[in-house]
């Protein structure tokens, strides 16, 4: 008997398109207050006990914009989820199954293959590690005249339904009929088009020949699908019956042995299963449980009663040992907390299950509070699983999620994720999705990753750091093997109160003190002031909900700068140079071989110059001083410099001043729309745009720019434009748009329409904000043909939004 609910409506039914998302955004910032003080704790740290090597590719990602990858350090990013599953590379379109209606869209390019290469490209640039969801279904999009959108449940051709796409495409139903019973019978062919391991194989063939083998750079890891036992729910409409263990074994035999023919270098990971009953139970049986009950399931019975994974595991060995070959190198679940945590629920029942659930990775005396109902300490049993049924295999977690991304209760548990992914030696994680760069879960991840801007993380080798109750205070302590730095992560889950706090260091040599960051309620990581260490321990004050890194660097390091600088000339304008003077004085603790990093930051606080001086020797006492010279480019404003000292390889992080000077930039901003004397007819048509206004708030150049207010409540499109502009045929059209991070801005078009007599002829330049920098000023360009017919009827923007939203985007120095 399995404690196996309906898998419809238990599983976390997430929005995953690719490459536009609609994920997770939560914005709520919990402000506890703080009561009576929590019985003082000690936190013992042992450097020299339970030392294990912590991969850095735990700290993987979903779909990250490229900002994202960068500020968050990542080294390994997933294209996944149930989309991923019927996506045609040949089309380049994907089916959203039961995501979005079982409709087959394409993606905005027709090239074969553009958007999982577009990815690839991302990713190669940043660094980060690829991973590529194979579709082993027998199915994929398909579509229909001028790549248009096909549904699977057609309510012309299938009758009424309980829900439809009314919004964008009315003949799209779900699937259901009014009657609640699933439509039965209909033909896959509908919206879809026949898959097969050789279909696969070719695509891999394009992917090896565009970007190289995995052993040279190109594409390391390759997915079996996603989570296939729930396809009878999640693509019903072209896999009605659930997978049986043997069928799942051979699908995986015959596209990774594909996969390998192509690339040998390449590495499988599989088989992507989606929740506990997903690990235990063929898809057949899940769904034969589903409709007839838990205490008899065949295909289980057919093999012995033994357990779906533990089973394909072995199955797949026994491959390798008779063929010789290997066709999975890492053993990859999925696992969301099934008793509401995966949610914004924020009551305090609800954050203490939160706090607690954690223990469901780990823990072997933690009793799973869902329906799942016993020991689930995954991590152990996924190792337990491999030494007995595929010795050697990595394992990985490449789904999770714990929910309230915009509290920070979403945030200690997050953080608690990834101390315990570290220290029970997981090989890989990717998180479902990446959070948004506002909410606290992101700065969590930051913590780990790039806590001080300079890509400073958690040490690489966990050491022991015991607690008295991981469900009130958890820690992780690690070595940084490239300064030798203990770093102890504290995170304090109570939801009221301080903690008088004692950390007892054993077995490490420090300098004396330990440097302090810190994320609480108020949704900012702190740089605090450094603490003396007395003797081996720190006595510290913890906040409730809160995440506090310690770095206690080894003896010898006690390095200490101060800096300076002037502009001359102090005011330029766009185009024009200054020189810069900027000193830096040791105090204490030479410099050698040292960085000296110069770097100039926009008003709006984006990085966009940099000067480093690599191989630097400073005695103490001595004072250097640098010259860089800045051509001013962009927008107008006052910009900062900031100046930073470090060792050889970025780490220590000696010194850091964020603004040591100021430059003001001005300019005329001549272009034809400048929006300086009023909005120049610019107009907004549709949609959740509520009106345009001139605005200071944001500006490119000049001093004034058009604000585009959004307040809406669903997802759509709309535009702002201005008619009968005077632009000659063949101009090229510059547009410069600034979005918020967190918006629900998904896509932006620029554009040109022609009128009547040019056959209302359109150019557009479709930009997902995934590809483009929030907080910032985006340049985007249209040309128009040299046959265009003017005047045009109009010239404009469209904004494209995936569910409800208030805020303000910015529109400035339009022309040509």
């Amino acid at each position: 008997m399995y404690p196996v609910p309906s898998v419809i409506g238990t599983r976390p039914v997430y929005r995953g398109v690719y490459p536009l998302l609609f994920g997770l955004c939560i914005f709520l910032t919990l402000n506890s207050p703080v009561h009576a003080q929590n019985p003082a704790i000690t936190i013992k740290v042992d450097a020299n006990a339970n030392k294990k090597t912590i991969s850095p590719l735990i700290y993987g990602l979903a779909f990250p914009t490229n900002a994202q990858t960068t500020d968050l350090n990542c080294p390994l990013n997933r294209s996944g989820g149930n989309t991923t599953t019927r996506y045609n590379w040949k089309l380049n379109a994907d089916n959203k199954g039961q995501d979005w209606f079982f409709e087959s869209l394409a993606y905005p390019s027709a090239i074969a293959g553009e958007g999982a290469d577009t990815f690839i490209g991302n990713n190669k640039q940043l660094g980060a590690a690829s991973m590529i969801t194979i579709p082993l279904i027998e199915w994929v999009a398909r579509l229909g005249a001028n790549r248009g959108k096909l549904s699977s449940f057609s309510i012309a051709k299938y009758g009424a339904q309980q829900n439809s796409d009314s919004q964008w495409f009315s003949d799209a139903g779900n699937g259901v009929k009014t009657n609640g019973s699933f439509v039965t019978g209909n033909n896959p062919k509908d919206a879809s088009t026949a898959s097969n391991s050789t279909f696969q194989q070719n695509w891999v063939k394009h992917i090896v020949q565009k970007w190289g083998a995995a052993n040279s750079g190109g594409v390391r890891y390759y997915m079996m699908d996603n989570e296939a036992s729930i396809w009878f729910s999640t693509h019903r409409d072209v896999r009605p019956i659930g997978l049986k263990m043997d069928e799942m074994r051979d699908k995986i035999i015959d596209y990774a042995g594909k996969i390998k023919a192509v690339d040998p270098t390449a590495l499988i990971v599989g088989p992507e299963e989606w929740g506990w009953s997903g690990y235990l139970l063929s898809g057949f049986d899940q769904q034969y449980g589903n409709l007839h009950g838990w205490a008899n399931l065949p295909d289980k019975a057919a093999h012995g009663n033994q357990d779906y994974m533990p089973y394909l595991l072995s199955e797949l060995h026994k491959n390798e040992v008779s063929t010789g070959q290997r066709l999975l190198d890492v053993f990859s679940l999925h696992f969301y907390p099934q008793g509401g945590e995966f949610s914004n629920d924020i009551s305090n029942t609800m954050k203490l299950r939160r706090n607690r659930s954690t223990r469901a990775l780990w823990d072997a005396n933690y009793v799973d509070e869902s329906w799942i109902s016993t020991q689930v300490q995954l991590i152990p049993r996924m190792k337990q699983w491999v030494a007995s049924s595929y010795p050697g295999l990595k394992t990985a977690i490449t789904e999770y999620n714990w929910g309230a991304e915009g509290s920070i209760n979403g945030a200690t548990a997050q953080a608690d994720i990834l101390g315990i992914f570290g220290r029970e030696g997981l090989d890989m994680a990717t998180r479902w999705v990446t959070p948004d760069a506002s909410t606290p879960t992101y700065k969590a991840m930051k913590m780990f990753r790039n806590y001080d801007g300079f890509k400073s993380g958690f040490g690489d080798t966990s050491v022991q750091a015991i607690v008295p109750n991981p469900d009130n205070v958890s820690a992780f302590a690690a070595i940084r093997t490239v300064d030798g730095a203990l770093t102890v992560m504290v995170i304090s889950k109570y939801l009221s109160g301080n903690t008088k706090t004692t950390l007892s260091l054993a077995n490490f040599a420090h300098n004396g003190s330990a440097q302090v960051y810190q994320l609480t309620a108020a949704n900012a990581i702190l740089h605090l002031s450094d603490i003396a260490v007395v003797g081996n321990s720190l006595a510290v004050t913890v906040p409730p909900q809160s995440i506090t890194l310690y770095v206690f660097p080894p003896t010898g390091v006690n390095n200490t700068f101060t800096s300076s600088a002037t502009a001359s000339p102090a005011s330029i304008s766009i185009g024009t140079q200054t020189t810069l003077s900027v000193k830096v004085k040791c105090t204490a603790g030479a410099l050698t071989n040292g960085i000296v990093d110069v770097e100039i930051y926009d008003p709006n606080g984006v990085l966009v110059a940099q000067q480093l001086y690599t191989g630097q020797n400073i005695a103490v006492g001595k004072t250097i001083t640098y010259k860089p010279v800045w051509t001013a480019s962009g927008a107008s404003g006052k910009y900062t410099v900031a100046v930073g000292v470090f060792g050889a390889n970025w780490t220590p992080n000696y010194h850091w001043r964020t603004s040591v000077t100021t430059i003001t930039v001005t300019s005329s901003d001549t272009s034809q729309y400048n929006f300086e004397g009023g909005t120049q007819g610019w107009v907004s048509s549709g949609g959740m745009i509520s009106g345009v206004a001139t605005s200071s708030v944001q500006v490119f150049a000049g001093a004034k720019s058009l604000a585009v207010n959004f307040n809406g409540s669903g997802a759509d499109a709309q535009q702002v434009l201005v008619s009968a502009p005077v632009t000659p045929a063949g101009k090229t059209i510059t547009f410069h748009l600034w979005f918020p991070s967190g918006s629900a801005i998904s896509a932006i078009q620029p554009y040109a329409l022609e009128g009547a007599g040019g056959g209302w002829a359109w150019t557009g330049n479709w930009q997902s904000t995934a590809n483009l920098t929030p907080n910032a000023w985006n340049t985007i360009k249209v040309t128009l043909p040299a046959n265009a017919v003017t005047p045009l009827n109009q010239i404009g923007v469209q904004f494209f939004t995936s569910g409800a939203w208030t805020g303000t985007c910015y529109v400035d120095t339009v022309g040509w």
